[in-house]
């Protein structure tokens, strides 16, 4: 039989730890075809740049026992899925993964995440999408550091890929958002969860000292988080400490019925049937 072809990128970049243990855990579902930014591009979302080259590099890698080829594009992680296939797959792909990221993706910042955003491009083009996040300490976000152990991420990639090539999931479902606590084994336990609806990373101020000085608004994890739903995207990680499962879906729709707004934006009696 034909094995699935998998196309798997991340935000972090082709050189990230995250992405080879992916990669090699995914090639026990298919042929997976790793077409991922050239560089760090965590935060970028959804974004298409116009900045953006779009060169794309073949290299090779030793992942595993296994040498691969791999593509390296000059572009955000949502051009990535582009470029992979549009030029880089001969044929579509049945899925699309995007991870593994350093650091998890929750509460209502996902449209920041370049993890999410790969996979919401994925969705957009049809495809079954999953974007898997490990936990970790903010200080390794934006590293390359072998000191995180991706096994259990790996494991739940694969696990949930193989859900997403074997099932097909209900109509409003596009994505699968994972994310794995830091101290998590092939054995902890899963939950679905909604997304939270607090802002999980507050944004700081640029350190400088002048306006006209170069600087960069940051980030950090909120201290001062209300107390969460249990079904919540974020009680499952902060809380209970299980791997979340998060259904996303491509309709951002807001579930107040016409006629409740309506009556808000229109005078009585010119109220929208």
């Amino acid at each position: 039989m034909k094995r699935p072809q998998i196309l798997l990128t991340n935000d972090d970049g082709i050189d990230s730890p995250g992405l080879w243990t992916a990669a090699e855990a995914l090639s026990k579902l298919g042929f997976v075809n790793v077409v991922a930014p050239r560089e760090q591009c965590s935060g970028s979302g959804r974004s298409m740049p116009m900045t953006s080259d779009g060169i794309i590099h073949s290299q090779e890698l030793r992942v595993g026992e296994k040498d691969w080829t791999v593509f390296a594009v000059g572009g955000s992680p949502a051009q990535a899925v582009l470029h992979g296939v549009l030029e880089v797959l001969a044929e579509p792909p049945d899925l699309v993964v995007s991870g593994i990221n350093y650091g998890e993706n929750l509460g209502t910042g996902i449209t920041i995440s370049g993890t999410v955003g790969a996979a919401l491009e994925a969705a957009s083009l049809g495809f079954p999408a999953l974007a898997i996040s490990l936990e970790t300490e903010r200080d390794f976000h934006l590293s390359y550091s072998t000191e995180i152990n991706f096994s259990a991420a790996g494991y739940f990639a694969a696990y949930f890929g193989k859900i997403l090539l074997d099932k097909q999931m209900p109509a409003d479902v596009h994505i699968l958002k994972v994310d794995v606590p830091s101290d998590a084994t092939e054995k902890t336990p899963w939950q679905i969860t909604r997304l939270s609806r607090v802002r999980y990373y507050e944004p700081t101020p640029p350190e400088r000292d002048s306006l006209d000085l170069p600087g960069r608004v940051g980030y950090r994890v909120s201290g001062n988080l209300p107390q969460e739903d249990i079904e919540s995207d974020v009680y499952a990680i902060r809380v209970n400490r299980v791997v979340s499962v998060t259904p996303l879906s491509l309709d951002m729709t807001s579930r107040v019925h016409p006629h409740e707004l309506g009556k808000v934006m229109c005078q009585e009696g010119n109220i929208p049937r």
